[in-house]
């Protein structure tokens, strides 16, 4: 019974263990980069560089309809392109960051959809928005398992003036000059794994991958090394649940992952031992003079 529940799904169907491998591959890459943005208090941003290479996705599919390298391309220069842009409007006028990232994620959700419907169709649109992560083939898997040891090796590298950027950039900025080209290397992972994710997930749903997980592992550890590791495996415990919710009760494959990573952060705000609503709940025992 349990077999055929759990593991059958995935050995008797070519198709759910790519699906299942692209997952992995996206959380191994995007957890812990969705840990950093939250430490840095960028949650949001993911959301808006998601939509940010909508757009690009865009133009690559005019150009050559659903090919894989022309709408990775396309919105990957889309991305950085909005993050620069995001980025010049914040240092030059008083405008915040978060709000010229807003007023660009808009723009760029809106041109996407319209630049999209110009030649496509309402599935080719739904394609976009949502992913088929049910259909990756071997360049596209290929494309997300690139992403993800980028990522890794790269956050290896940044991992020191990272942390130090999360915890305290002043003192960073008084002892090295890294913070700055940081920045830009992270942000630049972000939007890499958002177009892996987009691929997978499309764009509306890329950045629950990568924010889900992360947000949930907070209530677990107050450790940095182990809220990657915890958000990483939870990431990886979203794609296995929502693939099988998926598989038996006939629902979307993109939805379902993202569901199953939300119920992973509902259940980890109820009981997580960080500041979980169960424990604020249960009365401490004051200190005794």
């Amino acid at each position: 019974m349990l077999h055929d529940l759990l593991i059958a799904p995935f050995t008797e169907f070519e198709f759910m263990r790519r699906a299942l491998a692209g997952s992995v591959a996206l959380s191994l890459g995007a957890g812990p980069v969705g840990v950093f943005l939250m430490l840095r208090r960028m949650s949001l941003v993911g959301d808006a560089m998601a939509h940010a290479v909508l757009p690009g996705a865009a133009i690559g599919y005019l150009a050559a309809g659903l090919s894989l390298g022309w709408m990775t391309f396309g919105g990957l220069a889309a991305g950085v392109i909005v993050a620069l842009l995001a980025g010049v409007v914040t240092r030059t006028t008083h405008l915040r960051e978060d709000a010229s990232l807003a007023a660009f994620y808009l723009i760029s959700l809106a041109l996407g959809v319209t630049l999209v419907s110009l030649r496509g169709s309402n599935l080719d649109l739904l394609h976009v928005l949502f992913g088929t992560v049910l259909a990756l083939d071997d360049p596209t898997l290929l494309l997300i398992a690139s992403i993800a040891s980028v990522s890794l090796v790269t956050l290896a590298l940044i991992y020191r003036p990272l942390v130090l950027e999360c915890v305290d950039p002043g003192f960073l900025r008084s002892i090295s000059p890294a913070g700055g080209p940081t920045h830009i290397v992270f942000l630049i992972l972000v939007v890499l794994n958002l177009v892996g994710g987009f691929h997978a997930l499309g764009t509306l749903l890329a950045v629950g991958l990568m924010m889900l997980p992360a947000i949930a592992a907070r209530f677990w550890t107050q450790d940095i090394s182990l809220l990657v590791a915890v958000a990483t495996l939870i990431g990886i415990g979203s794609g296995i649940a929502g693939l099988l919710v998926s598989f038996h009760a006939g629902l979307p494959a993109g939805p379902a992952i993202i569901l199953a990573a939300g119920a992973a952060y509902l259940l980890s705000l109820a009981f997580g031992i960080q500041g979980g609503l169960l424990t604020r709940l249960i009365p401490r025992r004051h200190l005794e003079a």
